[in-house]
C-alpha cells in the first residue's frame, strides 16, 4: 500500500526492496480550480507516464469574497483525491510528493482542510509558497527549453494566482533562477473580482480590458525584475496552463484537445492576442460551444485570456512555446534525482 507525502515532504512507500528501475513516483498538484495527478517511471533522461488524472474541483470558488474555502468545494476536492490516493495505492508508488497553492494559501480554512482531506484519503497536502511553485514549474518546463536562447521567461496562469520566473538557460537546462514573480490573480481569482458579466458585445470586450488592466498594473512592477539583461532578441517565452492549451488547440484548429500536438508547440503570440479579444467578445454559450473549450472553461477563460493578453503585451516577442507540463512533472524530476536517476 502506497503511502503519501508529509507537510514535510516527499516520504516513501513500505520498506521493502524495489530494483531502481522499476520504481513508480507520484505528484498530485491541488490548485486553485484543478486537481492533477501523475504517476511515471523513470526512463533515460526522463520519465514514461503510466497513470494520470485531472479534475476541475474549483476550491478557489468564493474565497475572494469570504476569504474560505466553500464546502461545496471541499466536498469535490476529496472526492477527487480519493480517486488519487487510490490510483497511488494501485500502482505501488515508491515515493509521492502532493502539494497545494494559492487557495490553500489563501483560506483561513486552509489548515482545516489539509486536515480533513488526510482523515478522509490518507494524502497529506504540502501548501508550497509562491517561489517553489514557480520553480517547480520551472523544472517541469525545462524539457521545452530550446537552444539559441540564452534565457527564457516561464509563466503558469493559475486559478488563484499567476508565477512567472526568468530564468538562464543552457543546453536545455535552466541553469540559474534569475528573478520570479507572483501575479496575485488566475482565472478563478480575476473572474470573480468582475462576476457581473455584460449581455452586449462592447460591454464584454471593456469587462476584458478591466480584466487585463489589472495584471497590467501589477506587471508593470514586474518589468525590472522579469526582463532580461540581452533584451527580447534571445527570449523564449513558454507558457503553461488550460488557458494556453486551450488557446493553442483552437489555434491549431483541432476538433477535440490532443496533447501530442499541444505540448512543445510554437505560436505566433499575435495570434493568441487574436483568439483572446475573439473569446472575450463571446457569450459563455458561444465559448462553450467551441472545441476544447466546453460548458466547465466557458465562464473563466476570459480571465485566463485577460492575463495571457497582458503577459504578450508586457513581453512583446513573435512567438511563444506552449507546454502541457509544469508543476506535477517538476516534483517527479525532483523525486527521481533525489533517487539517483540519470
Amino acid at each position: 500500500m502506497a503511502t503519501h507525502a508529509s507537510p514535510q515532504g516527499a516520504r516513501r512507500g513500505p520498506a521493502k526492496h524495489i530494483p531502481k528501475a522499476r520504481r513508480v513516483y507520484g505528484a498530485i498538484d491541488l490548485g486553485t480550480n484543478n486537481c492533477r495527478l501523475l504517476i511515471a517511471r523513470p526512463t533515460r533522461g526522463g520519465f514514461y507516464v503510466i497513470d494520470a488524472f485531472s479534475r476541475i474541483v474549483r476550491l478557489g470558488e468564493g474565497l475572494l469574497e469570504t476569504g474560505r474555502i466553500a464546502e461545496k468545494s471541499i466536498v469535490k476536492a476529496v472526492d477527487a483525491l480519493q480517486v488519487c490516493s487510490e490510483k497511488l495505492q494501485r500502482r505501488d508508488v515508491w515515493v509521492t510528493r502532493n502539494v497545494a497553492t494559492e487557495a490553500c494559501r489563501r483560506a483561513k480554512n486552509g489548515p482545516e482542510f489539509i486536515e480533513r482531506v488526510y482523515e478522509k484519503t490518507g494524502i497529506a497536502l504540502d501548501v508550497i509558497t509562491p517561489a517553489e511553485e514557480a520553480q517547480l514549474a520551472v523544472l517541469g518546463c525545462q524539457a521545452l527549453f530550446k537552444d539559441g536562447y540564452s534565457h527564457a521567461l516561464v509563466f503558469d496562469i493559475g486559478g488563484g494566482s499567476t508565477e512567472i520566473s526568468l530564468v538562464e538557460c543552457k543546453r536545455r537546462r535552466a541553469v540559474r533562477q534569475l528573478g520570479w514573480w507572483s501575479v496575485p490573480w488566475g482565472v478563478v481569482s480575476l473572474t470573480e473580482a468582475e462576476p457581473q458579466v455584460p449581455p452586449d458585445i462592447d460591454g464584454r470586450r471593456e469587462l476584458f480590458e478591466r480584466m487585463r488592466g489589472r495584471v497590467m498594473s501589477n506587471l508593470d512592477r514586474a518589468r525590472p525584475i522579469l526582463s532580461p539583461p540581452n533584451g527580447l532578441a534571445n527570449l523564449q517565452l513558454l507558457g503553461t496552463s488550460g488557458t494556453i492549451t486551450t488557446l493553442t488547440s483552437l489555434h491549431l484548429g483541432l476538433p477535440s484537445y490532443d496533447r501530442s500536438k499541444v505540448d512543445g508547440a510554437w505560436v505566433d503570440t499575435m495570434a493568441m492576442r487574436t483568439i483572446s479579444q475573439s473569446l472575450s467578445a463571446m457569450s459563455e454559450e458561444e465559448r462553450a460551444d467551441q472545441p476544447c473549450i466546453g460548458r466547465e472553461r466557458a465562464t473563466m477563460i476570459v480571465a485566463g485570456c485577460a492575463i495571457l493578453d497582458a503577459i504578450l503585451s508586457s513581453f512583446p516577442v513573435e512567438r511563444l512555446c506552449v507546454a502541457d507540463r509544469g508543476i506535477r512533472e517538476g516534483i517527479l524530476r525532483t523525486l527521481m534525482q533525489r533517487d539517483g536517476h540519470w
